[in-house]
């Protein structure tokens, strides 16, 4: 009976630990397109590589349609391996993209599906996906996809030949800026400013997008973008760095929540998430667990 009463205090002793602080983390982040999660979850995802995390990053498109002069399977070959540069200097597991066709994206049941198994297939703790209003429908119907799958990945009848999850994962809306219906919801904020190269190193991957495409859409003269590698980084670091975000009040007080003041004060680099009405609703303690990198920080 002592025997048997030793061996269950050490189960509940080891079940303890691998939700808490010491559980290695699966996370799986969705985007629409090869280069949305770099751009809204890149430092926080090369935070937890460093950790010794899992991270994912998925895109439902293979951005065959985002360039001015290429597109098709020659452009989503591209950007899949732009992708893929993207994890390694990123430090983390897995960049995959989709075969479904950039600007057609739609929440069908089919897109539906494969989110919910590509969410199992990592087992994943936390998903984070876009909000359902922006200015791109992809990233739109994305964001529906995401949520509409966020119940059923623990429903065994759904996607029967996927296994379905145990636990419902944390859901996770990653920041953009619209206003309406409701603006983003900082319930957690990042300093990623220890990672902020990272990050600019991860873009610069993208180079289809963060030198020619981008460029484009926004007017700037082809001529006007430097053109060897060193000096088009140099270029993108003091876009990204003289544009880090003003730091409205509902995100300072969320990233002194966090953090405390001076830890705060500190920060020059951010990326904010909302949580989902969906899916697991954390307490504060779960969240310090989902958020390890605040641990080594917060007094």
């Amino acid at each position: 009976m002592k025997n048997t009463l030793i061996l269950f205090a050490a189960f509940i002793c080891l079940s303890i630990t691998s939700f808490g602080q010491n559980k290695v983390l699966n996370i799986i982040a969705i985007g629409a397109h090869p280069d949305d999660c770099d751009a809204k979850f890149g430092g926080t995802a090369a935070l937890f590589a460093k950790m010794g995390h899992n991270v994912k990053f998925l895109a439902l498109t293979s951005g065959d349609a985002g360039h001015q002069s290429q597109g098709g399977g020659a452009l989503g070959n591209r950007r899949r391996a732009e992708a893929a540069e993207a994890a390694k200097r990123l430090g983390i597991a897995e960049y995959e993209t989709l075969d479904n066709h950039d600007g057609e994206l739609e929440p069908t049941l089919q897109v539906r599906q494969q989110v919910i198994r590509k969410i199992r297939e990592w087992d994943a703790d936390i998903v984070l996906g876009l909000r359902t209003n922006d200015y791109h429908p992809d990233h739109r119907n994305a964001g529906k996809a995401v949520m509409d799958a966020s119940y059923m990945v623990i429903v065994p009848n759904v996607c029967p030949d996927t296994p379905p999850l145990r636990k419902n994962p944390l859901f996770l809306y990653m920041e953009d800026h619209f206003q309406k219906p409701y603006p983003h919801e900082p319930n957690i904020v990042i300093d990623i400013s220890s990672v902020i190269e990272l990050k600019i190193d991860a873009l610069d991957a993208h180079e289809s997008q963060m030198y020619e495409w981008g460029p484009w859409t926004e007017g700037v003269d082809e001529a006007n973008v430097p053109k060897g590698k060193k000096e088009r980084r140099a270029w993108l670091a003091d876009s990204v760095k003289s544009n880090p975000g003003k730091m409205l009040d509902t995100r300072r007080a969320s990233l002194e929540k966090w953090y405390g003041k001076e830890a705060a004060d500190k920060a020059l680099f951010v990326e904010a998430f909302e949580i989902a009405e969906y899916g697991m609703q954390p307490t504060e303690q779960q969240l310090l667990n989902f958020f390890p990198m605040i641990k080594v920080i917060k007094p």
